[in-house]
């Protein structure tokens, strides 16, 4: 196993430049015997929380082979090779701290990206650049720019991309999706988007220890990364990073990716609402959000309310810890109401719910959502058929997007008014400062 940086830094750069030129075709070995030849080969980067469950998931998964696994803290690194190599019966799999040594072997096809927010956005697009297919955890990205440049780089390079929004491979999400595409609601007038609020102490660490020493075997200055170098505390490291803005973008942009995901879905036929879901976009966004003192080490907002215009005179309110939004996506028309939650499905009418799985199962609906096989079996089925999957890089960035603007309302105290065309944010000079940030050297995009 290797964890150190076997290859130089300028001699990555160059490997991964004229990986580039890759042509953009799917795999050769692809086709043929069922051998761990002819099996789409992963690398994955990131395998804590959220990576080692994507890990397991594509372990179960007998179209592909897990040859590779990047992270900077050695306990996660261990565990995880450990367990590839337990599921393949062999000592095969490689281990690697920096991301860019796995992106430039030749032999892998797609990559599994489940990092914190801030360390999404680079080895995203070094992945697309070295041509490989790219699957990647939500939101898409730490800033909104990050997200356009993401966008562009996956489409320049003609690369299979999901999210890890896997609702929308969960049969409640697409029935009531296809409730309201399908204009049981009639046009739609108003959606509600319920995320959790506060914060969550998934690191069991609280949020009140002092700075203190680096752990063995993490290795934090990587770990860091483009972000703002602060002292190493617990409580801003594994799973507790997304409290602090300078890795994360706490419960808003944790859960938006998720919900405003759904709720896009849904308006997704310009005839009942805005669509299409990779092009869609507010028109004006307010918010309102409260927030901890901003050198805390937990300092997102705790609790916010985004109401935003959307065109076709649609309005949605995104709301964290107010009584009045329920949890998940609810869409409103005139002829009642659907909600759709994690484990449930409701209606003002229980028939909507009835007729659009009977109807579903006929195939006797003008709009008829595809099922997914699964989130990372439909990844996989894509790269073979290079099909776009069910969340594209497109959708993703349209999903996260009310969230960036809603955070940059509240903090701004001032409307915004967005041009979901050009992606620009119109006649405020101090907002659009707030669609990027400075990466610390020596990263960049």
């Amino acid at each position: 196993m290797s964890t150190g940086y076997t290859t130089s830094r300028r001699t990555l750069l160059k490997m991964l430049a004229a990986s580039s030129a890759v042509p953009m075709i799917a795999p050769s070995r692809l086709f043929g015997a069922d051998a761990p030849s002819n099996k789409i080969t992963l690398g994955f980067i990131g395998v804590g929380w959220q990576g080692g469950s994507n890990l397991g998931a594509f372990l179960g998964e007998d179209m592909c082979r897990v040859v590779a696994i990047c992270d900077v803290d050695e306990g996660h690194l261990k565990k995880a090779i450990e367990s590839v190599n337990k599921r393949y019966g062999n000592q095969d799999c490689k281990g690697y701290k920096d991301f860019r040594e796995l992106l430039a072997r030749k032999d892998i096809d797609a990559v599994c990206i489940s990092t914190p927010d801030h360390w999404h956005s680079i080895p995203a697009i070094a992945a697309a650049n070295a041509g490989k297919d790219i699957f990647c955890e939500k939101p898409l990205s730490h800033t909104l720019n990050e997200g356009i440049a993401m966008v562009n780089a996956v489409q320049k390079n003609n690369r299979i991309w999901q999210t890890g929004s896997w609702q929308r491979s969960q049969g409640q999400f697409r029935w009531a999706a296809q409730i309201v595409q399908n204009g049981f609601l009639g046009k739609v007038t108003h959606v509600e988007v319920g995320l959790p609020d506060g914060h969550r102490d998934f690191g069991k660490t609280g949020n009140d220890k002092p700075n203190g020493p680096v752990p063995e075997g993490l290795d934090y200055e990587l770990w860091t990364g483009p972000a703002q170098m602060m002292p190493f505390n617990p409580c801003r490291l594994h799973k507790n990073w997304r409290w602090n803005y300078n890795t994360g973008g706490g419960q808003l942009m944790d859960w938006i990716g998720h919900h405003c995901d759904i709720a896009h879905w849904g308006l997704a036929n310009p005839k009942f609402g805005c669509g299409p879901d990779d092009a869609i976009g507010p028109l004006e966004v307010s918010a309102t959000a409260e927030y901890p003192d901003k050198n805390a080490v937990w300092n997102t907002a705790t609790k916010f309310r985004i109401d935003c215009k959307y065109p076709n005179d649609v309005q949605v309110v995104i709301a964290g810890g107010h009584g009045d939004i329920k949890g998940g996506a609810k869409w409103i028309g005139p002829n009642g109401w659907v909600r759709v939650d994690r484990g449930t499905i409701e209606a003002s009418d229980k028939q909507f719910i009835r007729d659009i799985q009977d109807r579903e199962k006929k195939g006797d609906l003008d709009i008829k959502l595809y099922k997914s096989p699964g989130h990372m079996r439909e990844f996989l089925d894509s790269i073979k058929s290079r099909k776009r999957t069910l969340t594209p890089v497109e959708i993703a960035h349209r999903s996260q997007t009310p969230g960036h603007l809603g955070h940059i309302a509240a903090t701004t105290g001032r409307k915004i008014k967005w041009d979901s065309v050009q992606q620009v944010i119109v006649d405020d000079v101090d907002a659009t400062k707030m669609l990027s940030k400075k990466m610390r050297e020596p990263w960049q995009l």
